[in-house]
């Protein structure tokens, strides 16, 4: 995201010099415009359907850890009521299923957060080729991220747009 608020600024920084040395006339005919990227990716349905979809995996992520977990109770429990000896082979067993445990909710946070990522990767790809084909085909010379805008007016938010044009494709697709 700072690459991403680094790159923007120097297009705003060229786009000024190369705007400033250019007659009035040609400035005028460019056609600049913003997105509210964080709305466009949050009112996108793929998002929403993504977001559902990894609840649901998180949920059942959830309920087979608090399936460990009550086993691991159960065992401490029966280790109470034993001999000295066998508590320490209970308590044995006890340790390897606090590491299976430990690795189960490593492997899980690490799957989940490896497919969010990739799949917040594939929307911003779709999200930015949305954004470049509305830009040609509605002639804008220019379309900005509105984080980069030191100042910006309604006129210029193609939110609403891009997102028609995102969700519209999708449900076209399903």
């Amino acid at each position: 995201m700072k690459k991403l608020a680094a790159f923007t600024v120097l297009v705003l920084v060229v786009a000024g010099v190369w705007m400033s040395g250019m007659p009035k006339a040609s400035a005028a005919a460019d056609k600049i415009g913003y997105v509210e990227m964080a709305t466009v990716f949050d009112e996108y349905l793929k998002t929403k359907e993504f977001d559902k979809s990894l609840e649901a995996k998180g949920t059942q992520k959830q309920a087979e850890r608090e399936k460990m977990v009550n086993e691991i109770k159960k065992l401490k429990d029966e280790a109470e009521l034993l001999s000295a000896s066998a508590k320490d082979e209970k308590q044995a067993i006890i340790d390897e299923k606090i590491k299976s445990l430990q690795e189960f909710d490593r492997s899980a946070r690490s799957s989940l957060g490896k497919e969010r990522d990739n799949m917040v990767r594939d929307i911003l790809k779709e999200i930015e080729a949305v954004i470049q084909d509305y830009g040609k085909s509605q002639g804008y010379s220019f379309i900005f991220y509105d984080r980069a805008l030191a100042y910006k007016s309604e006129g210029g938010n193609l939110t609403t747009q891009v997102i028609k044009v995102l969700n519209d494709a999708y449900t076209k697709k399903k």
